[in-house]
């Protein structure tokens, strides 16, 4: 770390750092196109399928594709690491069909072009590359866009229509033939020499004519109405070599610029290999010198900051490397972790209260249906439960009377408690803080009237309740 830190406040001064020839002359040079540090002269031939597209006859019709062909020739100049331009030819053709109605039948022809464009070339892989990235890379994303000029002859033959047909366009290749190019390609280092390249290109011709449908918008029989577009584009597929040209050992696109940073530093590592940068030495080993180390006696293991103080990110007083809750504030005696309070049990003032609302409340006869006359004393027992804290909950015990099978009597039981908390918690009470719990005839409030007939009325109704009990 001491050699790093040391490399750090020296890098900024490689760019300007200079030895002298006979106490005169700097040997260094900067990274640009006129140091001639690189390659940066390319030719680049190639072919491959071409396909009208987005026109009104097109290369794909009746599920087959009708492939056409091109090739390419260009001369690239690399301006940076990131950017070049390319001077290109192709010359192709492309093949297409189309259906225009019952009385003049399929239409199908071709388009020969001529092409001069001037592109440019963007790298994306260099461009995005990480700055801490010291290999070299192979592969490389290549971004183009460009204009050109088109020169073209088309040929269309419709069999059921004889009058003036073949029709025949030409388009000279002029001002008025201007054409837009962009496309993407991937490319590969072969070797010092040669890159190899598939590359998709997008033609856009701007001109109705492209196809070969007619030499303007409403000329008969009528194929440029057939799709609503005045531009014919065409999709351009190849694969090519690139020839790199130069005495150099790098082309400056396969260059991080960095490398040399990072081999001037490789240098200096050799070269202060047995500078010391701490005089008093490191007696903690937390990588700070004693020099300026405001803790001298961190323990083996913890993380420092730049003063070399073990770091307390929670600033409890209990060092990372001790603090079991690093991010949450706690005690020294709980190793840096909060202590959990003790749960306070629900006051028996408040169940009291809530159940003084739950005495009297009536459901339909052998239903889980509550009766509107008990919602009063309900939603008074919601209000005070909403009062309460999140920590407080509660169980909402059903029971029945004696009377029935035990069975029946605990499933009964059950889905009025449920009725009971739906209800609450339409109130607006937290669902969190309840549970429904059926107890049926286990649970009676006179056990004495077991069966119900050794008790009067007024018992076996009181039996037949709902009621709050603290969830502790």
């Amino acid at each position: 770390m001491k050699k790093k830190l040391f490399l750090f406040f020296l890098l900024p001064f490689l760019g300007q750092a200079q030895t002298e020839e006979n106490n005169s002359k700097p040997t260094t040079q900067p990274f640009n196109n006129e140091s001639r540090l690189f390659k940066d002269w390319s030719v680049s031939v190639g072919g491959g399928a071409s396909f009208m597209t987005n026109a009104d006859l097109t290369s794909f019709y009746d599920g087959k594709v009708n492939w056409g062909w091109n090739g390419y020739v260009s001369l690239d100049k690399q301006i940076s690491h990131t950017f070049g331009l390319s001077l290109m030819y192709t010359r192709g053709q492309t093949k297409q069909k189309a259906y225009l109605d019952a009385a003049s039948g399929v239409g199908s022809g071709h388009t020969k072009f001529d092409q001069i464009a001037l592109l440019g070339d963007i790298n994306f892989s260099n461009l995005m590359r990480r700055t801490d990235n010291k290999s070299k890379f192979r592969w490389a994303l290549h971004g183009y866009a460009g204009i050109g000029l088109t020169g073209y002859k088309t040929f269309l033959q419709d069999n059921n229509l004889l009058k003036d047909w073949p029709m025949r366009i030409e388009q000279k290749m002029d001002v008025a033939s201007f054409t837009y190019i962009g496309g993407a390609g991937l490319k590969y280092n072969i070797s010092r020499l040669l890159d190899v390249e598939l590359r998709a290109l997008y033609l856009i011709s701007g001109d109705e004519e492209f196809d070969g449908g007619g030499s303007n918008r409403t000329a008969p029989p009528g194929y440029n109405l057939i799709n609503d577009t005045y531009s014919d584009n065409a999709w351009l597929f190849n694969l090519g070599l690139s020839f790199k040209l130069g005495k150099h050992q790098d082309h400056l696109r396969w260059v991080d610029p960095l490398q040399m940073a990072y081999a001037k530093a490789s240098d200096l590592d050799e070269q202060f290999k047995d500078f010391k940068v701490c005089e008093k030495g490191d007696q903690d080993n937390d990588g700070v010198c004693d020099d300026w180390d405001r803790q001298l006696d961190t323990p083996a293991g913890a993380r420092v900051d730049g003063a070399g103080v073990a770091l307390d990110v929670d600033l409890d007083g209990v060092i990372d490397l001790n603090d079991k809750c690093i991010t949450v504030p706690g005690t020294v005696e709980n190793n840096g972790c909060p202590v959990e309070k003790a749960k306070t049990p629900v006051n028996a003032y408040v169940v009291d209260e809530i159940n003084r609302h739950f005495n009297g409340i009536e459901f339909e006869l052998n239903k889980d249906i509550i009766r509107k006359k008990s919602f009063a004393d309900l939603d008074k027992a919601a209000e005070i439960i909403k009062s309460l804290g999140a920590d407080d909950k509660f169980i909402v015990v059903g029971a029945t009377d004696s009377r029935g099978s035990a069975e029946y009597n605990k499933k009964l039981s059950t889905k009025r408690a449920n009725a009971v908390v739906k209800y609450l918690v339409n109130k607006g009470v937290s669902a969190s803080v309840l549970t429904a719990e059926g107890r049926g005839k286990e649970d009676l409030k006179y056990i004495e009237c077991d069966p119900a007939t050794k008790c009067p009325e007024w018992k076996n109704e009181a039996n037949r309740r709902v009621y709050f009990v603290a969830n502790k």
